[in-house]
């Protein structure tokens, strides 16, 4: 699967999983704010997400504008991950950034705060950051493994404004994939890339890590899309991250990659990226085997290829790729991310995949309303609910494929509002 990692060679021997934290606990993170948190929203990795929100009277609800992250204090991911926030990510200096490069927004998420909270005897690490929505992969997956052409080149467009901020911080990501891709809470044509916890800081106080293999560090990050230097063991550089997001804009157009099944082995995988690196034309149509051949990455892919190690890459020349591309399939960059059917016919949708959103548009959920002496069963079409609680039915896989009990009460009010129902006891959604 697309947002596996190869394990970390430096990373500890054994990690332990965060327990669940109840609703209302209270974090006090570093400057001594308080913050809120509600029900849990997800877990990566060792450690749990929740929604957050700055501590009041209140509780938190299912509109909540923030996210903890929660890891025991002993894990490495997070503690790497906040070095990034720390340093990079202050919204103050994220805005200054997007006003001055004059860019409608910059897809970092914002650093609000952290520190280190005690419970039961245990020390857990939390990092409070802005909610966001759905991620790439599973849109890319429900959209029969493509996304159109327009698209493709216009999450590039957002991804290299993002890689050279970034690195202007003195950091690589390391890890660019669709599962790492996440859309806005509130705006779905902006697109914020997550998950620090490969970060590297390539370039401590101005000066570039040195070119050196190391076996230990072999194959690091993600198999199908890491970049040729990581599967040599070398650190990683700027080159590096422009050229996973290469690779990905690639699988996303064509839905294929000349390795991915071969991931198993990862010195197979190598070697077919350095072959297709000496050869670009090969790389294209191994993925594009036609005649119709997106030439805009085959010469982002060249142009990739003659970064040295420790280059500073020129991201407008690579934008002008790109929108050049925009432009030779008569469309324009107008901030639009369109994830529905393929455009100019290049890409059309898997029949199966039709048949699929038409069963989803008659999904239905079971609840039950009333007090709790006489309630109620009533079905409910899941295209009837309120926007808001759709999407939290849409996402609920998120939290192992139906609601958690904790969003019960917040989703169904919205909902007894509507229906005129006094209280809302359970709702169980069928998959």
């Amino acid at each position: 699967m697309p947002n596996k990692k190869t394990a970390a060679k430096r990373a500890p021997a054994k990690r332990k999983l965060a327990e669940m934290f109840g609703l209302g606990e209270v974090l006090a993170d570093t400057s001594r704010k308080e913050w809120k948190l509600g029900g849990p929203v997800g877990q990566g990795g060792f450690g749990r997400l929740y929604l957050a929100d700055v501590n009041s009277s209140k509780s938190v609800g299912s509109d909540a504008p923030y996210v903890a992250k929660v890891e025991p204090s002993q894990n490495g991911p997070l503690f790497t991950e906040l070095k990034f926030y720390m340093r990079a990510a202050k919204p103050d200096e994220i805005q200054k950034w997007t006003k001055s490069h004059k860019l409608k927004y910059l897809g970092v998420p914002r650093y609000w705060g952290s520190g280190l909270h005690e419970r039961n005897g245990n020390s857990y690490r939390f990092l409070i950051m802005d909610r966001f929505g759905r991620d790439l992969q599973k849109m890319y997956e429900e959209n029969a493994k493509k996304f159109s052409h327009k698209t493709v080149l216009q999450l590039g467009l957002r991804i290299l404004d993002i890689l050279e901020y970034v690195h202007e911080h003195e950091y690589v990501h390391g890890d660019i994939k669709a599962a790492n891709l996440l859309l806005s809470y509130k705006n779905s044509n902006q697109v914020y890339l997550v998950d620090y916890g490969l970060a590297y800081r390539y370039c401590p106080e101005g000066v570039h890590k040195v070119y050196k293999e190391d076996p230990k560090r072999c194959h690091d990050g993600t198999i199908e899309y890491t970049s040729i230097d990581a599967h040599k063991g070398v650190a990683p550089s700027r080159r590096g991250d422009l050229e996973i997001l290469g690779y990905c804009m690639i699988h996303w157009l064509s839905g294929h990659l000349p390795w991915e099944d071969n991931l198993k082995d990862p010195n197979f995988v190598r070697d077919s990226k350095i072959r297709c690196r000496d050869n670009i034309s090969i790389l294209m149509d191994k993925c594009f085997p036609g005649k119709n051949k997106p030439d805009e990455l085959a010469k982002y892919m060249e142009k990739v290829k003659l970064l040295s190690y420790e280059e500073k890459p020129v991201y407008q020349h690579f934008r002008e790729i790109l929108l050049q591309g925009l432009k030779g399939i008569g469309q324009k960059d107008d901030g639009v991310l369109d994830f529905g059917l393929a455009e100019n016919g290049d890409f059309p949708r898997n029949p199966v995949q039709k048949k699929r959103r038409k069963a989803a548009a008659s999904e239905s959920t079971e609840v039950e309303m009333g007090d709790t002496g006489s309630p109620k069963k009533k079905k409910i079409a899941i295209s009837r609910l309120p926007r808001r609680v759709k999407e939290l039915w849409r996402n609920c896989h998120l939290i192992g494929g139906r609601l958690a009990p904790i969003f019960l009460p917040l989703v169904l009010e919205d909902h007894s509002r509507q229906e005129e129902a006094d209280t809302v006891v359970i709702c169980i959604c069928s998959f």
